[in-house]
């Protein structure tokens, strides 16, 4: 197939739902951090402590906001699609990003469960190419589908005649 005959369009497929909840925790745990530190910093200072405390509030309601809002809007965001012909991909919540590889160009297939995606059962898929734009990624899909697009992809790839550059 010839590549001009691929157009960006938006992929059909969501990401698993659990990501929702594996975005909102990793969102929460960096908060959390950042809130332990400035109430270590409020039990430490002599001085005023109305700064302190304002800032702290602040804090919480911004994490509050993030924690709430970022998991939803990405999975909102987040899709991805795969053809005999290409891999499509939509991903961002904030800077939002389509794009489209041909099959063709794929170099390898990875898949990747960090220590926190296995504890949900998600996993992420790499799709390498040979684009300057690097890697096309699947974030926060369910274990087994990760499993079928890599030996779907890794399938495709192999029927497909092509160098990869």
């Amino acid at each position: 197939m010839d590549p001009s005959d691929l157009s960006l369009r938006p992929p059909r497929h969501r990401v698993s739902r659990t990501a929702i909840w594996f975005w909102g925790v990793r969102a929460a745990a960096g908060w959390l951090v950042l809130i332990a530190a400035q109430i270590a910093w409020i039990l430490v200072d002599d001085g005023d402590r109305t700064a302190h405390i304002t800032a702290l509030v602040i804090t919480a309601v911004l994490g509050l906001a993030h924690v709430t809002v970022m998991p939803w809007w990405r999975y909102r965001v987040h899709r991805w699609e795969t053809t005999a012909e290409a891999v499509y991909t939509q991903s961002g919540w904030l800077r939002q990003e389509w794009r489209i590889a041909p099959v063709s160009r794929i170099q390898t297939v990875d898949s990747e469960r960090g220590p926190l995606e296995q504890l949900f059962g998600l996993a992420n898929v790499t799709v390498t190419t040979a684009s300057a734009s690097g890697p096309l990624r699947v974030h926060g899909l369910d274990r087994r589908t990760a499993q079928r697009l890599v030996e779907e992809l890794t399938a495709n790839t192999q029927a497909t005649t092509g160098d990869a550059t």
